[in-house]
Parts: structure tokens; sequence; C-alpha cells
């Protein structure tokens, strides 16, 4: 079946010259043919992503054609009268793909609205809603390398698909031959028609105020004495970043120029991920010249940022759960000072995402909610405060891996909504003479050495996954008793539904979805929750300690860390 698929691939690939080359180049290799054909991308709640090439294991104008015919057959179920908004990232073909996935729904009858040029994720989230589409594409593979692309679908909520909808596009992805099955249409005639349409500055400008609308600044702020060295990261993040830290009022932004224009090769960043200090790199030599307060760096579809902080002129990164925290209790100290905090608040993490914003919140009365990972749990919450006209109560939605939200304008994450409000939230605080870390530490002393820690195992390829079902499998068989010689007293299984307490036996039902987490807390209150990337092919360990001091904390998540490593023997 592999080589069939493969010979018809050659016959039937004729759109794309890259795809005829490469099938030609792999003709008398078994090993990148079986790699290529041996399954089909799998379409999920999260859409597609794959390496760029030939195959149906690869991203390609075929698979996103093929994804593509399932939402437009899902959208016309729905609405006889149907429309998409579509948006892309700087990747490679991510406009090829943009334009072909616009060419397919047309053909199919579903009115598009399309970005014309580069934008954010968060902004098609924006454009579903403020255009009322019955569903969106983003083409993107967030901060993954260069090699991979992918294709997100959204519901009319702005939110990712959902489970039932997914189902939906996946069934008839499952039945449509990704050659012969797939409509398609001429994509100039289809713009001359009005079948594709053009978004405007309208929308975009309507999207800016949205996010200036969640500033919670005041006269007091002196932006003008802000200094900021930003990197777009090669991405989608240039033109709106500057753009909202000008209207606020912050204009001594310095912007990385090695990084600054689109480019889907990441010359300067192989893994453009600002979880990660390599790609602050290029904005760290900037900085030597140019002596910011903060540093800024957005990840290609601009829903994540990550920053560094100068403190004494040496720059330190904070972490996800740092700026989460941080900016929570930025946010419940302002509006509580200008008496705008409303009544009962809700913030909403996921969770792997700290616990230090627990004590943050009661402090101010504000409701913590827990949600499975992935930010379109976060949106749902947003969702069901909208549905009784408590939107206001949402204070803030975030995640450990950098992605914030306040504002129920899109139901994703924003790194402009969040670049802004960590540039107001740093300047607030230097008016104060304190620096974010100042404040950060603060917060420890108050509340406790929250420490929290990501460990990451990549199992590439068809071997890669097989051992990590297995290795799941097992550790679902055989739970670890203890942990850093601490006792495990409470087992999490998030496919069962089920936690159980491991010295009474007792059983109590998780109220969430069902997903592919496993989670371990020990008696000294540490946790461990293993996962899954929904994304890409790793297993992921999150670590959780509360202790005496950072490094208390760390050497303790070192030590638990290693144990599940053996555990997990991958």
């Amino acid at each position: 079946m592999i080589h069939e698929n493969f010979n018809r691939w050659c016959e039937k690939a004729t759109a794309d010259k890259d795809l005829i080359d490469e099938l030609i180049s792999i003709k008398d290799n078994a090993d990148e043919i079986k790699d290529r054909f041996y399954k089909s991308l799998e379409f999920g709640t999260a859409g597609l992503r794959g390496v760029i090439g030939a195959g149906t294991n690869r991203m390609n104008i075929y698979t996103v054609g093929s994804a593509t015919q399932g939402l437009a057959e899902y959208v016309n179920s729905e609405s006889a009268s149907g429309s998409v908004a579509i948006a892309y990232d700087s990747r490679i073909k991510s406009e090829l793909f943009a334009r072909h996935a616009a060419t397919v729904l047309a053909a199919n009858g579903v009115k598009v609205y399309l970005y014309s040029e580069l934008m954010p994720t968060p902004m098609l989230s924006f454009a579903v809603r403020h255009l009322k589409c019955n569903a969106g594409i983003v083409i993107t593979a967030s901060h993954n390398p260069s090699k991979y692309n992918g294709y997100k679908a959204y519901g009319p909520d702005g939110c990712q698909l959902s489970p039932e909808a997914s189902d939906y596009v996946l069934s008839i992805i499952n039945k449509v031959d990704i050659f012969d099955g797939v409509k398609t249409c001429d994509f100039d005639k289809a713009v001359d028609e009005g079948i594709i349409n053009f978004i405007g500055d309208d929308v975009i400008n309507a999207y800016l105020d949205a996010v200036q609308a969640q500033s919670v600044s005041d006269s007091s702020y002196k932006f003008s004495d802000l200094k900021v060295v930003f990197t777009p990261l090669h991405g989608a993040g240039n033109k709106p970043v500057r753009e909202i830290l000008k209207r606020i009022g912050v204009e001594n932004v310095t912007v990385v120029p090695d990084q600054e224009l689109p480019d889907g090769n990441f010359p300067t960043v192989p893994f453009p991920n600002p979880e990660f200090r390599q790609a602050f790199e290029s904005s760290l030599e900037v900085a030597k010249n140019v002596n910011p307060d903060l540093l800024l760096a957005t990840d290609p579809d601009c829903d994540r940022v990550g920053i560094a902080v100068n403190v004494n002129g040496e720059y330190k990164l904070m972490t996800g759960n740092e700026v989460g925290a941080l900016l929570l209790n930025y946010l419940l100290e302002r509006k509580a000072e200008s008496g705008k905090l409303p009544k009962d608040p809700v913030a909403v993490k996921t969770i792997v995402t700290t616990n230090l914003v627990k004590p943050i919140a009661e402090k101010y009365g504000c409701i913590v909610k827990d949600v499975l990972t992935g930010f379109k749990f976060i949106g749902e919450q947003i969702y069901l405060l909208e549905k009784n006209n408590e939107e206001e109560r949402f204070i803030l939605g975030f995640e450990e891996s950098y992605g914030y939200l306040s504002g129920g304008y899109v139901r994703d994450k924003d790194a402009v909504v969040a670049s802004m409000l960590i540039c107001e939230m740093c300047c607030y605080y230097l008016n104060k003479g304190k620096t974010l870390f100042d404040v950060l530490y603060g917060l420890y002393e108050e509340y406790g050495y929250y420490y929290n820690r990501q460990k990451s195992i990549t199992c590439e390829g068809i071997d890669g996954m097989e051992k990590m079902a297995a290795s799941l499998k097992a550790l679902r068989e055989n739970p670890p008793t203890k942990a850093a010689g601490f006792e495990v007293v409470e087992i999490s299984d998030y496919s069962t539904s089920v936690t159980k307490n491991t010295k009474t036996g007792e059983e109590r039902q998780i109220l969430l979805p069902k997903s592919n987490v496993l989670s371990y807390k020990l008696e000294n209150g540490s946790e461990a929750i293993v996962r899954p990337s929904g994304t890409e092919p790793k297993i992921k360990i999150y670590l959780s300690t509360i202790g005496k001091s950072i490094e208390d904390g760390s050497a303790l998540a070192d030590i638990i860390e290693a144990d599940f490593e053996k555990l997990l023997n991958l």
C-alpha cells in the first residue's frame, strides 16, 4: 500500500514543482518513502501539523486541500450561506497553503475572508468573531523549526474547532480522495466574483481597538521613559506589536534588525521559540548598545511572548509561569486600585500552570479555574461567562507555555495584548523603583517559593510514536509509589477521569474532558504531570515544587525529573 500510494503521488502530485522534485529524489529510498506514506497526518482539535513535503504524512497542498474539503462540508452542513476567515504566518508555503484553502472553500460555495498579508493567530480568532464567520483557518506551526507547517481550524466562537466538529471534518477527510475528491477553483476568478474577499484595515483597526481597551494604565505612567528591544523572530508580530505599543505611548522601541522581516527559514534562530534563551541571542546583542529596560520576543504566529528584564545591566529571562503570576497580580492590583475590579473576578489557567496564582487570586477574591492544556479550554470558560452576561468577570487566561489573554475579544492566546500589558506592568513598577524580578520575589516572600519546570523528551518517527504509547501504557499499569524519596499520595488519570488517593483507595471524578494525561502528587506537595504533546512528537513532564528558596525547589525538581525519566524509559 505504501508503494502504491507513492506511485500514485508521482503520477498525480503535479501542482507543486517542489513535490515533484522531492518524489523523484526519494524514489530509491525505501525508508524515506515509508516515513512519508506509512500514515496520514492526523486531523484533530489542533488541526494538522507536520513536516513540509510530499506524502500523506506531510504538510502540502494536497493534505491542506483534503482538510479544507472536510471543513467546507462541515460549514455547509451548518449553514446554507457559510463563510470562513483565513490567516497565515511567515512559514514556508504558508501563503500558498492559505490561498489553496481559499480556492477549495470557494469551490464548495463557502465565502472566504482572507488577510492580504501575514497576521498573528489571534487576529484570525478576532476576524472569525468580528465577521461572524462559521469557521476559521490559520496556517502556522507556531514555534516549531522551519521544516514544519500546520493548519489550525477554528469554530464560530473563535476557539479552535470543537471535538465534535473535528470528528465531522475527519470523517469527510477519511472518505475524500486526496486528489480527485477535493473541489477547487481559480483564485483570481473567485476574487473577481466576490467569493474570496480580502480583509481590510477596518478589521485590523477594530482588533487593535479591542486590544487597547484591555489597558489598565493611567496618566501617571511615563511610557516615554520605557526602553524596549523587540523581536518578532521573523514572524507575524512585527507590525501589530509595534502599533499597539505606539498607541499606548511606548515609542522607544528598537526592533532587532536581522529578525524584523518575515522569513520562514528562520536564519538567525533555528528554533523560534521565546521559551528558550537561544531566541534572545540577537536581542541581547542589540541590548548591549541600547540598554533597554525590557526585551520582548514573539513567536512566528505571535500568540506567545517571552521576556527578559534588565536587572542591574544583566538580562534575566522570565518563564511563562512567572510572567503569568506577575500579570494576574498586576491586573488585580490595578483594577482594585482604580475601583474597576468586578465582583467575583475569574482567572483561568491550565492544570500544568503554576499554583502560585492561587494565593495571589485569593487575596483579591478572584476565582481560579483549572482546565486542560490547550487554550481552547480557556476560551470555553470565557464563553460560559459571556453566556451569562458576566464576561467582565474574566481577568486573565494563561498557560505556562507563554500564552496569555486579557479580554474576551478573541478566544486564543494573544501576544499583542500580552506585549502591551507586560510593557505597562514593567513601566508601572519601574515608576515605583522596582524591576519585575523585584516584584516576583516579593510574591515569593509573601506566598511561597513556587518552582515550575517542564522537561520534553523527543520521540521522532514511527518507532518514537510507538515507544511513547508503550511508555505511557507501562506507567498506567505500574504507577510509581515514590519519587525523590517522597510517597505518591494521589494519582489522577485524565483518560479515565478518576483521581485516586493511594492511602485510602478513595476515588473522585475529574470534571474535565478526557485527555491522555497522568498526574502524581507527592506527600510534600510536589507534583509531576506527564502527557504527550498534542502537536509535536514529544512526551512532556511538568514539575511543580514549593521550596524554601528557588534553588531548593529546583534541586528537588531535578530529583523528581530524573525519577520520572527512568520510569518512562525513553
